[in-house]
């Protein structure tokens, strides 16, 4: 009996460990392992969440590349154009100002060769009369030569 006693004795002694941890032990342990799984559970999900807002906000950093780059296309073009048109703008105007130049030159010879032509016109006239003078070898009172001058000037 003895060995019955002994496996009864140790068969209750367990039976209250088992019952003792049950009631004292188990409950702590559980809710600890079951905040460690809810601790874990909330990190994967936050982590989750992370990764999802890093795609998002890649995706969003990625759009806003692609509009910078359309916009600083559309500015560049508009620049280019702007410099195209200011180019012809410059190019009309030095048109312009070489025919305004041109005008003006030719406008200045004309005027010149008239006032040649007339000097030439009386220095004509001044050596006919020297040369009908000579001819005549008398000399014609100044009114008369003025006015011969005036009429040889007209007819030439």
């Amino acid at each position: 009996m003895n060995f019955n006693a002994t496996l009864i004795g140790q068969t209750v002694a367990f039976m209250i460990f088992v019952w003792f941890c049950m009631k004292f032990v188990w409950p702590p342990l559980m809710n600890a392992i079951e905040e460690r799984q809810k601790r874990i559970a909330d990190g994967l999900a936050d982590a989750d969440r992370a990764v999802k807002d890093l795609e998002l906000a890649q995706a969003k950093a990625t759009d806003q590349l692609k509009e910078a780059k359309v916009t600083a296309n559309e500015i560049i073009e508009q620049a280019n154009k702007r410099k195209a048109q200011i180019v012809e703008e410059a190019k009309t105007e030095a048109d312009a100002e070489r025919a305004k130049i041109i005008a003006q030159g030719k406008a200045e010879i004309e005027a010149e060769r008239n006032r040649v032509k007339e000097d030439l016109r009386k220095q004509v006239a001044t050596l006919a009369i020297m040369g009908a003078e000579k001819i005549l070898e008398r000399s014609i009172d100044p009114a008369a030569h003025s006015d011969i001058v005036n009429k040889l000037v007209a007819e030439i």
